[in-house]
This record gives C-alpha cells, sequence and structure tokens, in this order.
C-alpha cells in the first residue's frame, strides 16, 4: 500500500510541475520515512555519497568547455570552415550545420550546447539563404542530438557513474555511431535539398579553404586531443574535461583573442547552473536508489523479464520503445537515473553488456531531445527561429530517420560500435 501512495505522489508532483530532481527527493523523503528504523538523515547521506565521485566531475567541466567555446566565438569559426568545405553541395549550409555538430560534439559533450551554440548563428543565415524555417529548425535540432553520441558525452559519464562502466569504452563505442547518423542526415539532406532546390554557395577556392581551415585550426585539433588522450589511456575521461575546458580558454584567449577576463565570472555562474540541474538530480536519485532496494524493485522486473522474456533483442526492442516513450517528457539524466538500475540486472542475465546497454539508453534518450512536449532541443531551436512546436516537430521528422535506424542497427548488431572500442583494448 504505501509503494502505490509513493507512485501517486510522485505522479501528483509532476503532473503539478514539480522539477523531476525535486520530485525524486521528496518521494525519496517520504519513502524513506515510511521504513522502520531509517531515519531521514539517510536521504541526505546517499545524497552525498551519490555526487562522491571523480567520474561525474567532468560533468561541469564539459559544460564549462561548451560555454567557453561558444563565448570565445570557436563555434563560428567552425561554422565558417565546415561553410567552406561543404557549402558548394546542393544544401551546403545544411550539411555544413551537421559537420560543425559533429566536431562540436567532440569537445561539448552536450547537445543543448550545441543547439543554442549553432543555432543562433546559422539558423538565421538558412532563413536568410532560403531556406524554409522547418528545414533550418529540424537540421539543427536532429544534428545537435550528435553531441551526446559523439566522445565525450555528459549522460554517458552519468551513466557510468550509475553502473561503474566504462566511461572509455562508452565513449569511444559512440564515435562510429554518431558518425554514421550524421552521414545519413547529410545523405536526408542531398534528397530534400534536390526535392525542394536548396540553395548553393560558391565553391571557396582553395586558398580561401587553407586560410580558414590554418584559422579553426586550433579548434579542431581540439576534439582529436580529448578523444585521442582518453582512448590511449593518456588521461581519464574527467581529466580530459578538464584539458578540455582549459584547452578552450586558452586558444579562446591567447591565440584567436576573443574572451576576455571580465567575461569568465558570468561563464562560471552559467556553468554552476547548468550543472547543477544534473548533479542534483544524480543526488535525489541515489536517495531514490535506496527506496528501491528496500522494495526490491529490480528483483520483481527482473522475475518479470526471466519469466517472459529471454531473447535479447526482444529485451533490446522493449527498452528503446519505453525510452523513446520515457524521453518525450523527461531529460536523459534523470531517466537514466530512475531506470537504469532497473533495467539493467536483467539485462546482464540476458548477456546484454553495461556498454551496450548504455550506448543504447544514450541513443534513445537522444531522440527524446527532439519530441515534443520535452523536446529542449528542438525548443531551443524553435525559439530561435520563432517557430511553433509543431511546425518544428515536421521539419525534425525527417532527419529523426537517422537516429532510429543506427539505433536499431547499434540494438541488433552491437559489432557495429563495439569494434572500435575492442581495437583499443577497452572491452
Amino acid at each position: 500500500m504505501t509503494a502505490i501512495l509513493i507512485i501517486v505522489l510522485f505522479v501528483l508532483l509532476i503532473f503539478l510541475g514539480t522539477p523531476i530532481a525535486f520530485a525524486i527527493g521528496i518521494i525519496s523523503l517520504v519513502g524513506i520515512n515510511t521504513i522502520p528504523g531509517t531515519p531521514n538523515m539517510t536521504v541526505f547521506m546517499k545524497m552525498f555519497n551519490g555526487l562522491n565521485s571523480f567520474v561525474l566531475l567532468a560533468i561541469p567541466l564539459f559544460i564549462l568547455a561548451a560555454n567557453l567555446m561558444n563565448a570565445g566565438m570557436i563555434t563560428k569559426m567552425l561554422v565558417d570552415f565546415c561553410i567552406a568545405l561543404v557549402g558548394n553541395i546542393r544544401g551546403g549550409l545544411a550539411h555544413a550545420n551537421i559537420l560543425v555538430s559533429m566536431i562540436f560534439a567532440g569537445v561539448s559533450g552536450a547537445a543543448q550546447a550545441d543547439t543554442a551554440g549553432v543555432g543562433k548563428m546559422l539558423i538565421p543565415a538558412m532563413i536568410d539563404t532560403g531556406y524554409d524555417k522547418e528545414t533550418a529548425v529540424g537540421v539543427t535540432a536532429a544534428s545537435s542530438t550528435i553531441g551526446v553520441i559523439i566522445p565525450p558525452s555528459i549522460p554517458m559519464v552519468v551513466y557510468a557513474g550509475l553502473t561503474s562502466a566504462s566511461v572509455a569504452a562508452l565513449f569511444i563505442s559512440g564515435m562510429v555511431p554518431g558518425i554514421l547518423i550524421g552521414l545519413l542526415m547529410m545523405g536526408i539532406v542531398v534528397f530534400m535539398g534536390r526535392k525542394r532546390n536548396f540553395p548553393v554557395y560558391a565553391r571557396a577556392n582553395r586558398s580561401e579553404l587553407w586560410r580558414l581551415f590554418k584559422k579553426s585550426f586550433a579548434a579542431l585539433l581540439a576534439p582529436v586531443i580529448i578523444v585521442g588522450g582518453i582512448s590511449t589511456g593518456w588521461y581519464t575521461p574527467t581529466e580530459a574535461a578538464a584539458f578540455a575546458s582549459l584547452y578552450s580558454m586558452l586558444i579562446c584567449a591567447f591565440v584567436y583573442r576573443t574572451l576576455r577576463l571580465r567575461e569568465l565570472p558570468g561563464l562560471l555562474r552559467e556553468t554552476l547552473k547548468l550543472s547543477s540541474l544534473s548533479l542534483f538530480a544524480l543526488a535525489t536519485a541515489s536517495a531514490l536508489g535506496e527506496l528501491l532496494g528496500y522494495y526490491k524493485v529490480s528483483d520483481y522486473v527482473m522475475l518479470f523479464f526471466s519469466d517472459y522474456i529471454t531473447s535479447p533483442h526482444v529485451f533490446m526492442l522493449m527498452v528503446i520503445a519505453f525510452l523513446l516513450f520515457v524521453g518525450t517528457f523527461m531529460d536523459a539524466i534523470p531517466a537514466m537515473i530512475l531506470f537504469i538500475p532497473v533495467l539493467l540486472p536483467p539485462a546482464l542475465k540476458l548477456g546484454i553488456s553495461s556498454i551496450h546497454l548504455g550506448l543504447v539508453t544514450v541513443i534513445a534518450l537522444a531522440i527524446g531531445l527532439v519530441t515534443p512536449p520535452y523536446g529542449l532541443c528542438l525548443l531551443i531551436a524553435g525559439s530561435i527561429a520563432d517557430l511553433s512546436i509543431e511546425k518544428s516537430l515536421w521539419g525534425v521528422l525527417p532527419y529523426m530517420v537517422s537516429l532510429l535506424l543506427i539505433l536499431i542497427l547499434v540494438a541488433m548488431v552491437p559489432e557495429v560500435a563495439f569494434f572500435a572500442p575492442r581495437l583499443l583494448g577497452l572491452m
């Protein structure tokens, strides 16, 4: 009876618009208060212990790196180089949008930062050059989801913190799927471009292309150093996040001279605001884990799957359908915090590795960033273009196809993603 009341309370809090982190904290406090002999202080001890992890330090550091890149105009330099590189193809500005998202993903680890940084520059430019608003919003929002798939990735860091999975293995396993998603999106742009006669930029001559390459070389080097360092074991993902922040600050301040010292306090405040949302949700979820453990939720879920689901493929399809639904109204991090402790035990029993489950989870929840009513990336891109959520959704639907296809491919044929980490001895 107590468990039912706790579930009803949680649904009521969500319905009333309570932030998910506070809703989790409240039901944890109420639930643990009903357990005989368990003091309320247990909630706060679990919250503190849940954040006592070196891996989780990567979250604010990657967010800081993304903020520094946007403030230091590094994103603009990458955009200019990508336009010169692929702008002469039909739909060149849309291709550049996708390409710069793939490069930006190698530093930031956050899709929202990509949408805001790249979208503010490219959405108005696409509209001015003849693209309809739906296409400008759709390409920007969909391609920005690559930011949490290509390493580094903040959701992957959170998943590793929840499951003790290898962050390096998760990062490297995301590279091939992320690149494939980007290439498929470019293929969709080619098809749509012929159908709708997307505009074309004049071909950049070699000297102009070389000039832009030299100008953006320091920025282009960042993802190579970060991902290369993690894959070769030179430093941990958390150390890579610290290096990404330091490297971004140094090249903005001393190479490009686009960042001033007086801007740093504001950037640090913004970083603390954004990272506190994720970390507080993680802290309250640690307390919720204690409550779920008391009621043996994982045991019941495992019993259900052992009785009714015996195929790993069927299990993965069920997980995908469930996470696609959850992602429509919940951010990736609280969704993982709530459901991964429940999904992981039956997955392991069916022979599915924690890395495989993690990669499928991250891609599935990335789709939630462009599906209403939550769809944060879609909302950000739509607000930049002053486009309604309904029209924004129609714009993003064609490009979601690539995300869904690669998600199913990775779920059914994991070797597509895992040959890279196995080649490097990470799995």
